[in-house]
């Protein structure tokens, strides 16, 4: 989508922010676009301390945001423009801070945002993967806050969720939070932000991965695909590296392809670094696929991939830093008009489900809903006492889940046959609530279905109100649904690999999906307590 700048300055104006330097960015095919139609390359650098990245993880589950903080923004922001820079990429963001001097010094160097929408308490979880409300919430607040600067190109919904076979079902989840991200900014946005995904470069799933989210519906796939890749160490060639295989692969690809981490640092360290691969990056040879990419990191630190040492409030270049400015600078690549420029690359097709990719593209989790979540609780007949703590939910879940799986198919989904409960997105709470009323209603009422060990009780509040009634009888229709669907096969059929799981709600392992990271040890818990849960006494 193309707007013009006027209604740009207008709506920023709208905003409160004031009228920037910087055109903001558009997409068309494959390919970035200023908005005067000549063709953007990303020439990034990786702008965030202690975060995760490099295939990394934050070991303190707190950030720092980097965009507001303008003492540090003022120190940083003229080296990077110095070494050519026009995008930085930022990890975490906190939606409720004033990013308004940091945004302005980076328009005024020239300078774009590529943003996470995630922080590291607030995430999709590979290991207990789950898009609900909570998530929702802190994603379009990060959208409503960045909206307000021109030289924000966009998001990443997730980064390196599934990183390999075996967590697969994380992508349902992300491509889910990228599909309402992507409505979000299309209903509340006065111009084009795009959504897309980092993701590593796992040698067994890289292709279904790539294709994945890319598949099917447009208004869910992703806008732009970027690339955690740090095959080219030292010297080497674009066949040698296998870049080549990359440009091959991605040659046919329907949107921005991108590096959205480079930057090896074997054998020799940071400070070892040449980087013959932004030469190459920027080459005739790759600019027909690729459109730039981000160095991996500005700041050094213990994992020994920065460019800049910063101490207090000076920043020392280094080495490789020397290196990096003078081959950005030196890159010259060739460009094509937005005008005269045809896009020809089709949408991928969605990768069947095999052993290595668990994930139908058929269908997606549902959009968090909070107001139908609040309906169904405020409707329950049983609810867990208001004493009951989080860290008991586990244990109950898994005593009712055990016992009477099909009172558990509305808050549960199926990543291989694309059937989802209408509450998967709710709190545990809400969730704890459904199953223990859907539990009592299974026992006809019975006096004692409604205790849990003095855990639960009977809602004399209970109420269903004229707004509520046609959402909660949509929804149950589709709880039905989930809970009699069986096994399917995924996108025709499971060539080359097993056969997508069962729906089956019985199975401890699928479970596994339903519980916040809030809860703590909730997810895990009940993966045990299911596997004892029809043993346990309930009543």
């Amino acid at each position: 989508m193309v707007t013009s700048k006027a209604a740009i300055v207008a709506g920023l104006t709208l905003a409160g922010q004031a009228s920037a330097a910087l055109q903001p960015i558009v997409m068309k095919g494959s390919k970035f676009f200023y908005e005067n139609g000549t063709q953007f390359y990303i020439k990034g650098i990786a702008y965030q301390q202690d975060a995760a990245g490099a295939g990394g993880e934050t070991t303190t589950g707190t950030f720092k945001d980097p965009l507001a903080d303008e003492a540090a923004c003022k120190r940083d922001v003229p080296i990077m423009a110095a070494a050519g820079t026009n995008a930085i990429r930022t990890y975490a963001i906190d939606p409720t801070a004033d990013h308004s001097a940091c945004m302005k010094l980076l328009d005024d160097a020239g300078i774009y945002v590529i943003s996470d929408l995630s922080e590291p308490s607030t995430s999709i979880n590979r290991d207990d993967p789950r898009w609900d409300v909570t998530l929702y919430k802190r994603y379009t607040a990060v959208i409503d806050e960045m909206s307000k600067y021109s030289n924000v190109i966009g998001f990443f919904a997730g980064n390196e969720v599934s990183n390999n076979a075996t967590n697969t079902d994380a992508s349902a989840y992300v491509k889910a939070a990228v599909r309402d991200s992507k409505n979000y900014i299309s209903s509340n946005v006065k111009r084009w932000m795009g959504v897309g995904y980092a993701a590593n470069d796992d040698a067994k799933i890289r292709s279904e991965m790539a294709h994945y989210f890319n598949c099917g519906n447009q208004s869910e796939a992703i806008d732009f695909w970027g690339y955690n890749i740090y095959e080219w160490c030292g010297h080497n060639t674009i066949k040698g590296s296998g870049y080549q295989d990359q440009i091959d692969f991605f040659k046919n690809y329907s949107v921005p392809v991108f590096f959205a981490e480079y930057g090896c640092n074997i054998p020799d360290g940071a400070e070892g670094r040449i980087f013959e691969e932004t030469t190459a990056l920027y080459s005739d040879a790759m600019t027909d696929v690729f459109s730039g990419g981000i160095v991996y990191m500005y700041f050094e630190e213990d994992n020994d991939y920065g460019l800049v040492k910063v101490s207090g409030n000076s920043a020392k270049t280094m080495k490789n830093y020397d290196k990096l400015k003078a081959n950005v600078l030196a890159a010259k690549p060739k460009t094509v008009e937005l005008d005269s420029y045809t896009p020809a690359n089709e949408p991928a097709e969605c990768p069947d489900v095999t052993s290595n990719w668990q994930v139908t593209g058929n269908a997606l989790p549902p959009t968090p809903d909070e107001s139908l979540c609040e309906c169904m609780y405020n409707s329950l007949t049983c609810v867990p006492n208001k004493d009951v703590k989080p860290t008991a939910y586990g244990e109950l879940f898994g005593v009712v889940c055990g016992n009477d799986p099909a009172a558990c198919a509305g808050i549960q989904g199926n990543v291989s046959t694309g059937v989802y409960g209408s509450y998967a997105m709710c709190n545990s709470l809400q969730q704890l609530g459904y199953v223990m009323d859907q539990y009592y209603k299974n026992q006809k009422y019975a006096s004692t279905a409604c205790d849990f060990n003095g855990q639960a009780s009977t809602n004399g509040a209970a109420k269903t109100d004229a707004t509520c009634s046609a959402a909660l009888k949509s929804a149950e229709a589709a709880n039905k649904v989930a809970a009699t669907a069986t096994a399917g096969t995924g996108n025709g059929g499971t060539s080359g690999g097993a056969a997508a799981t069962s729906s089956s709600f019985a199975a401890p392992v699928a479970m596994k999906s339903f519980f916040t990271v809030a809860d703590m040890a909730v997810g895990m818990y009940v993966v045990i307590a299911m596997g004892v849960g029809a043993g346990m006494v309930m009543l």
